[in-house]
């Protein structure tokens, strides 16, 4: 073996290790290579006894020896240090790679769906020997060595091979056991080496501390069998989905242990004790990947592969899950795959080079948030993030994803001036190559969990997110609805003499409502720097605000499209959120605050028994206009229509504090009429005004062929729905008769 290549070795820039240490066989016996720098004595236990090796002075911590067997045996190696260390060991240079040669094909095609099973730390057996398998992506670096509790953060005592063109580094050390802290030390062409966490970690410390933790993903013992049974045969699209979203960290905190937040095992039965008493179908969780700071409430990832340590650990977040599906309760995570941020221990310049982001900073770094961007035209990178799609989905029995900041990753020129970007091939301002990623991400996700939702928060007029790729469109199974949740809170904020102006603002939004499969979202963004509270944006004294708040979710639960809340709009949160500390669940013990959770369960409960305010959400028969246009009085009335003919429901909203009587509203059938809900009840804080049944007149009125005569509540939404005659009542003509 030339001196250069020794050399190399000792420098740790030698791609391949295995070919100078470990045991080789020759034709006459086997010679042993050790690397163990500071040692002063080496032996090999082989064959019965051991066999001291001899120390290279030209090359130090160099140990060569030999053998007297053409085959290799089964060795132990033993080493000793001045002042009395020992150590016991087996060779990480006698085992073949744990990758074959269609991993290393797969990962450079971009198409290797199970990256994660591959890639990593995999704790396994391995040639009868236990340990774990590492594995890196680092194609431009000269060497790479894995460190860790194992071999004292020493990269000398662990250089990895290179997989050739793959990029790939690769090393399986023995006896290496979960739980084990461990890192990447890289060395970049030029400068000096470096740490990194590993991308593909599938556990991490609790930060501020930033290492990666081996972690063997198939210890849990799911019970969910029987939910994912039913969410394989249901209809998403004719399902009732009403989404509470939660930041789990500030939902609440343990006051008796200085104010932590709640584990995942101590988070899940409460959470899912109070989702079910409302009635919400899901949970939307702010991102729960490992990042390295909480003001950043999870936007930005450092470790994609690895649930965040604040909560516990892994199987921890697989015991949430399976304790909400137990209720019944579907989990859709937030995911990040626009951008990632600079910490020098995680993704950015990964190897040395721009390595999961584009080199040029007019394409690869975020003018707004300071991150940068994931360069979705590399294979690898797309990969990275697709598998990471799936991995969630199939390791986490995740029931969706919703893709954070999609506007931010389609234009190139987002929040840049002029000069500040770079057009694409035709010299606009689309970006193509994360155009394409997120079709490849949606084309697979449905190919392999058609199941799973995948929601973009997209916040611009870009065509057809929410539809197949097939049809030219993004291929999301749903789009949050930015414009309508903008449009209603402004409206809703203005005092109520001042709404006859602004009459559209309600109105608009059925303009498209059905260009997109949208959600209709009141999230977090729009309850924190500054905004206020929902609760705290309505106008008026108190009993007008809690008024006000009530007909804004009456009027939401009605409208077409998947319902989604943010922790603390259920009781009336008065404070702003924020990340650092609890929702202020003393408010309950307030009359207004407890009367407006309870008309959240009562909406709930009427969403999902009444089928026409949900089975024909994205279609555009299934709304009708009663009156939009009553703007000096600041009224609303629409019907819903689902699959059952006989069974729509009509929705008045009243949002001025005047009690309207006597208001002659069209209904599309006879017969008589009912109030479902009324959220001026009394039982939700309101004053009491209602409706009894009443048949409906046959007298047609706004385009209806019959009319109801009704009194308005004020500041209120009413639903009515048919009802069967009450007792006594003449019997009714025919359904839908005029």
């Amino acid at each position: 073996m030339s001196d250069e290549a020794l050399a190399r070795l000792v420098s740790l820039r030698h791609g391949n290790p295995h070919s100078l240490l470990g045991a080789h066989p020759t034709p006459t016996d086997v010679f042993v290579r050790v690397f163990r720098p500071e040692a002063f004595r080496v032996e090999i236990e082989a064959l019965g006894k051991k066999h001291a090796l001899r120390p290279r002075p030209d090359f130090p911590g160099i140990f060569e020896g030999r053998l007297p067997t053409r085959e290799v045996p089964p060795y132990i190696v033993h080493v000793d240090y001045p002042g009395g260390a020992s150590f016991t060991l087996r060779d990480p240079y006698t085992f073949t790679p744990t990758l074959g040669p269609a991993d290393l094909h797969f990962v450079g095609e971009g198409t290797h769906r199970r990256l994660w099973e591959r890639l990593g730390a995999h704790p396994m057996q391995h040639q009868g020997v236990f340990g774990t398998a590492f594995v890196v992506w680092a194609p431009n670096a000269e060497g790479v060595s894995v460190v860790g509790d194992f071999n004292g953060w020493d990269s000398r005592l662990a250089p990895m091979r290179s997989m050739g063109q793959s990029g790939l580094w690769e090393l399986f050390v023995p006896d290496v056991s979960e739980g084990t802290r461990y890192k990447y030390e890289l060395r970049p062409r030029d400068g000096a080496p470096f740490m990194k966490a590993d991308p593909m970690a599938f556990r991490t410390e609790v930060p501020p501390l930033t290492a990666s933790v081996v972690h063997h993903l198939h210890h849990y013992r799911w019970g969910d069998e029987a939910f994912l049974e039913r969410r394989k045969r249901a209809d998403r699209s004719k399902q009732a989905m009403s989404i509470y979203e939660l930041h789990a960290g500030s939902w609440r905190v343990v006051p008796e242990e200085g104010n932590r937040p709640m584990t995942w095992r101590e988070l899940a039965p409460k959470l899912a004790e109070h989702l079910t008493r409302l009635g919400f179908t899901h949970v939307e969780l702010l991102p729960i990947a490992e990042h390295p700071y909480g003001g950043s409430w999870g936007y930005q990832v450092s470790s994609y592969y690895a649930p965040t340590a604040r909560f516990g650990h892994p199987d921890d977040f697989r015991f949430f899950v399976d304790t909400l599906h137990a209720a019944g309760i579907g989990v859709i995570v937030d995911w990040v795959p626009g951008h990632f941020p600079r910490d020098a221990f995680a993704l950015a310049h990964f190897d040395g080079t721009a390595l999961y982001e584009h080199a040029d900073p007019r394409k690869g770094a975020h003018p707004d948030w300071g991150t940068l961007i994931f360069n979705f035209g590399r294979n690898e990178v797309r990969n990275f993030l697709i598998a990471n799609a799936l991995f969630w989905a199939e390791e986490y029995h995740i029931d969706g994803l919703r893709v954070d900041a999609v506007a931010s990753m389609l234009y190139l020129d987002y929040s840049r001036a002029a000069g500040e970007w770079v057009p694409n091939r035709f010299g606009g301002r689309e970006n193509e190559e994360a155009i394409a990623f997120l079709r490849e991400l949606n084309e697979v996700m449905q190919r392999q969990h058609p199941e799973v939702v995948v929601m973009a928060e997209e916040s611009t007029s870009w065509p057809a997110v929410s539809r197949p790729t097939s049809q030219g469109g993004l291929g999301f199974t749903h789009k949050w609805n930015m414009g309508w949740m903008h449009d209603t809170l402004k409206y809703f904020e203005k005092e109520p003499i001042h709404r006859r102006w602004h009459h559209h603002q309600l109105t608009f939004g059925l303009l498209y409502a059905y260009s997109e499969d949208f959600v209709l979202p009141l999230s977090h963004d729009e309850v924190v720097h500054g905004k206020k509270s929902l609760l705290g944006k309505m106008p008026g004294d108190e009993w007008q605000q809690f008024a006000n708040l009530r007909a804004l979710y009456g009027w939401m639960w009605a409208h077409p499209g998947k319902k989604l809340l943010f922790m603390g709009g259920e009781f009336g949160q008065r404070q702003e959120w924020a990340e650092s500390r609890s929702l202020d669940w003393h408010l309950l013990d307030q009359a207004p605050h407890a009367q407006l959770m309870e008309l959240v369960a009562a909406l709930n409960a009427g969403y999902r028994c009444e089928g026409a305010l949900f089975e024909t959400d994205f279609h555009p028969q299934g709304f009708q206009w009663i009156q939009a246009d009553t703007a000096e009085q600041s009224i609303y009335a629409f019907v819903r229509r689902g699959r059952n003919p006989w069974r729509e429901v009509v929705c008045i909203a009243n949002l001025t504090p005047e009690v309207r009587r006597d208001f002659r509203v069209g209904v599309p059938a006879g017969g008589w009429w009912a109030e479902i809900l009324n959220t001026d009840e009394r039982r939700f804080g309101g004053s009491g005004v209602a409706n009894a049944p009443r048949k409906a007149d046959p007298r047609p009125w706004n385009g209806q062929p019959g009319s109801l005569s009704l009194t308005l509540p004020p500041l209120a939404v009413v639903w009515l729905a048919p009802v069967d005659p009450p007792p006594g009542a003449v019997a009714d003509e025919p359904r839908g008769a005029s």
